[in-house]
């Protein structure tokens, strides 16, 4: 596997891991009534990659999943990247 290869996958393990504990947090912040992370943020961090970890994060912690533009917006997202890097990686 070369070094590119090698590198991207650690990126994404790290983003999803990221996300997942962002939603986590949120989850955990909004039962305190305490700070919150920012839907954009969390949308952010989805689209950098972190779907399958924001998709995990829903269901695990049962949360934004009542918000449509989450339980459509994130599947979305993560279909679309995933077609990009079939896409990508069939071009090569």
């Amino acid at each position: 596997m070369n070094d590119y290869l090698r590198n991207f996958i650690i990126y994404l393990i790290a983003i999803n891991i990221i996300t997942f504990l962002a939603m986590g947090l949120d989850k955990w912040k909004a039962q305190r009534g305490s700070w919150r992370i920012q839907e954009s943020a969390l949308f952010t961090l989805v689209l950098f990659g972190g779907g399958i970890g924001g998709i995990l994060g829903m269901i695990v912690f049962h949360h934004k999943t009542k918000k449509p533009k989450f339980q459509i917006g994130f599947p979305l997202i993560t279909i679309a990247e995933i077609a990009t890097l079939i896409y990508f990686f069939v071009k090569l």
